[in-house]
């Protein structure tokens, strides 16, 4: 005997939809018995990781603080997932979009006016855009694979900053750390709750979402990048340009990773530093998914993927948790939905040899 994945004629709707529901109970299993295995009780991990970083209304701003660059690089990385166009290097396009962004606070340091911000807001699109175009003219000219260029440009964009905070960029009067100078209050996004670091990027992270829902249903273009993604011969047969898919892919994810990057740096970090994102880049793709690809979904799964930063943060200090805590429920999260994604689209089928048919008693015996 063996098993086999045979496709479902009609996979479940509500299965479909649900399924995050089913990973999230999957993972928090799991997450049980590990905590055990490390000799904690499960009742009181679990309220480290859930309830009390949102106990109070600082925790509160924070939760928003960090679920605004997931919900945007996540919302920006579904237009391309949803045309199968892989940008898997939001990450490094967040970097150059803070580098962009940084910049022109650095150089315009000192300047007071309103135009400031909205500047740097431009100019970390721009160059999230142009990072995530290198392997979109790799894919269309040469047919290079999208998921690997921008995954390595990643360690390139990192290496960029690094090389600027460290030389040309670092603040002169900052004891030689690898750091700019502080930014000005012009090239800052305004606190909204007095006492926490909630700012207002959460608004253009909610903006980015309605823009990207309206272009997905309502515009040719986002029907375009739809039927591109539920099929290639399809598309083809339509007349759909493949490399236009390509590039309105690749470029929102570029144009939304680079306004996070103006988000960190001009909100809670106001400076350049060697790091500037806690991995956020690679954790919208998990958001993404278990958003179901849907602008509201997005917006649920990046509160509980901002849960889980804050909830790995206070598991260390509480508990003694290890600092890997966090990527580990991210991974058994994804993992978790990918599998159950499986039986929804396949069912597992036992299948039994053929064995051959029993000859006739005296069938093959000389007369």
């Amino acid at each position: 005997m063996r098993l086999k994945l045979e496709s479902r004629a009609a996979p479940s709707a509500v299965m479909r939809y649900g399924s995050p529901l089913v990973a999230l109970a999957l993972t928090a299993v799991i997450g049980s018995l590990l905590f055990l295995y490390l000799g904690h009780s499960p009742l009181a991990a679990f309220q480290a990781l859930f309830v009390t970083p949102v106990s109070s209304l600082g925790g509160l701003g924070e939760l928003a603080l960090k679920a605004s660059p997931l919900m945007l690089i996540a919302t920006g990385l579904t237009v391309g997932f949803r045309a199968n166009i892989w940008n898997i290097g939001a990450e490094g396009q967040l970097v150059m979009g803070a580098i962009a962004g940084g910049g022109l606070a650095v150089l315009f340091h000192g300047a007071q006016g309103v135009w400031l911000l909205p500047a740097m807001m431009l100019a970390g699109a721009v160059g999230g855009a142009l990072w995530a175009a290198i392997p979109a003219v790799l894919r269309t000219r040469f047919n290079a694979n999208e998921i690997l260029t921008s995954l390595m440009l990643t360690y390139v964009a990192q290496l960029v900053l690094s090389f600027l905070v460290y030389g040309p960029w670092r603040d002169p009067d900052g004891f030689n750390f690898p750091q700019t100078i502080m930014f000005g209050q012009s090239a800052l996004f305004p606190i909204l709750i007095e006492g926490t670091r909630f700012n207002a990027s959460l608004f253009v992270a909610l903006a980015v979402v309605g823009l990207v829902w309206l272009f997905m249903s309502r515009s040719i273009l986002g029907y375009q990048m739809r039927v591109a993604g539920l099929s290639g011969a399809a598309a083809l047969f339509a007349g759909i340009d493949a490399k236009r898919t390509v590039w309105v892919g690749m470029l929102a994810g570029g144009v939304a990773a680079g306004l996070a990057g103006v988000g960190e740096v001009a909100g809670p970090i106001g400076q350049l530093l060697p790091v500037v994102s806690p991995g956020y880049g690679f954790a919208a793709i998990i958001v993404a998914f278990v958003g179901r690809l849907h602008p509201v979904g997005i917006v649920l799964a990046s509160l509980l993927m901002a849960l889980l930063y804050l909830g790995g943060e206070a598991a260390q200090m509480s508990l003694g948790l290890p600092a890997a805590i966090t990527g580990l429920f991210q991974g058994m999260l994804l993992f978790i939905l990918l599998g159950t994604d499986v039986f929804i689209n396949y069912r597992l089928r036992v299948v039994r040899p053929v064995l051959p048919a029993p000859r006739p008693a005296g069938e093959g015996v000389p007369a």
